[in-house]
């Protein structure tokens, strides 16, 4: 019998006066009570009990120590009582990580209404492009575009994003807009994109019927950040690929046009990664199926 179970067993003994009162109480057998409070008593290197054939007596130490189990048992009590509540009214801290343009294109508008909804979860919110070692740096999730790769966590696909090819309206209309994939060859060069796990320039991509090609076309500037690579592409210095959400409003004024529609690259996956665990708290269970099902409005159910 471990320590916690020990202090009960003595507790409702103390309580009702009786070895076999607390035994019944507790659904035991009265040699099993009898056992746990002699170990107790050999642990303890005190006698808290004096037994007699017809009571029992608590001794000085007796009474110190059920003072102590009955503040101890309350604490865990109410410890315990907390955590059944979170899991019907998810309460706590989460620490969240993402792009920055997923956080303010996607999440940040419809945050108001998650925190309505979930009054008591609070919200620590990361961005940035770089690599977040979830376990090491405390984070709880985070939300991802592209292959995650074996990252050992425990990943839940909600999207299915969109990509297309695109240009500054000044940038078409210096270098003419491409009708084929051929054209491209011909006086046009891209944004690079430079991996930050690689270092090296990603090709662009394009989906010709089923079959996907990739391009690499000369330029004079490579980048390893997103923003970087947007503003790159918004003051006419190449071609660029992005997903659709991250551009629409470029799109819808005119000073972003996209290229090669029929062709366009690859929808990319977008995940929810999360480390591994037993017991998944409810705070992070509901974000993440409001996430979901903020994506689902914005992208389209996943398929």
């Amino acid at each position: 019998m471990d320590r916690l179970h020990a202090m009960r067993l003595y507790a409702r003994i103390v309580e009702l006066g009786s070895f076999t009162a607390a035994a019944d109480d507790l659904g035991l057998p009265r040699a099993t009570v009898t056992h746990a409070i002699k170990a107790l008593e050999r642990r303890l290197g005190a006698q808290l009990l004096q037994r007699t054939t017809r009571r029992v007596r608590v001794t000085g130490e007796g009474r110190t120590y059920y003072s102590h189990c009955t503040r101890l048992l309350a604490d865990v009590d109410e410890v315990e009582a907390n955590f059944r509540e979170a899991a019907i009214v998810p309460r706590g801290r989460l620490r969240v990580d993402m792009s920055a343009a997923l956080a303010r294109l996607l999440v940040i508008p419809a945050l108001p209404e998650f925190l309505a909804r979930f009054p008591q979860i609070e919200l620590d919110l990361g961005t940035g492009d770089r690599f977040v070692d979830l376990v090491r740096e405390g984070v709880d999730c985070a939300l991802r575009v592209g292959d995650p790769g074996d990252t050992g966590m425990v990943g839940r696909r909600i999207a299915m994003l969109p990509q297309i090819t695109v240009a500054s309206a000044g940038y078409v209309r210096r270098h003419g807009r491409p009708k084929t994939l051929a054209d491209l060859r011909s006086g046009h060069h891209a944004v690079h994109w430079a991996s930050p796990t690689t270092r090296r320039p990603e090709p662009l991509e394009f989906v010709v019927g089923r079959r996907r090609r990739e391009l690499h076309l000369p330029g004079r500037i490579t980048v390893n950040g997103a923003d970087a690579y947007l503003a790159c592409c918004r003051a006419g210095m190449g071609i660029a690929q992005f997903s659709h959400y991250r551009i629409a409003e470029e799109l819808a004024d005119g000073r972003m046009c996209e290229l090669l529609p029929e062709t366009r690259p690859s929808a990319l996956p977008m995940t929810v990664l999360y480390p591994p665990q037993r017991q998944m708290p409810a705070r992070l269970r509901m974000f993440i199926d409001w996430l979901a099902e903020r994506a689902a409005s914005q992208f389209g159910p996943l398929r």
